[in-house]
């Protein structure tokens, strides 16, 4: 059994006992969280899509809040000495799929 959730503008394929990682969330470690923009559900040998999959609910556990790795992006244009560098750390939620309810 898995779903596709949506959360923090971007899709992510779960199943139960899964850790993901995604765009931060509110809450701390050890609490319980609801995804209820559930998109697709595959049950019971069958495929549950769109408004069928509405009534659909992930839950998961918080492992930790974390920050991943820093992206340097760097910045050139050539022949006129512009260089410009630029770092980003994304703050991220690691979290691990208990149920999911078709």
């Amino acid at each position: 059994m898995y779903a596709v959730v949506r959360t923090g503008g971007k899709q992510y394929k779960m199943a139960v006992n899964d850790v993901v990682r995604v765009e931060k969330l509110p809450g701390a470690e050890g609490e319980e969280i609801h995804f209820d923009d559930v998109l697709l559900v595959s049950a019971d040998g069958g495929v549950k899509a769109g408004a069928a999959a509405e009534q659909s609910r992930v839950t998961g556990t918080i492992l930790r809040q974390f920050r991943d790795k820093k992206v340097l992006v760097f910045k050139k244009k050539r022949r006129k000495n512009y260089r410009r560098t630029h770092g980003h750390r994304q703050h991220l939620t690691e979290l691990r799929v208990t149920a999911i309810t078709p």
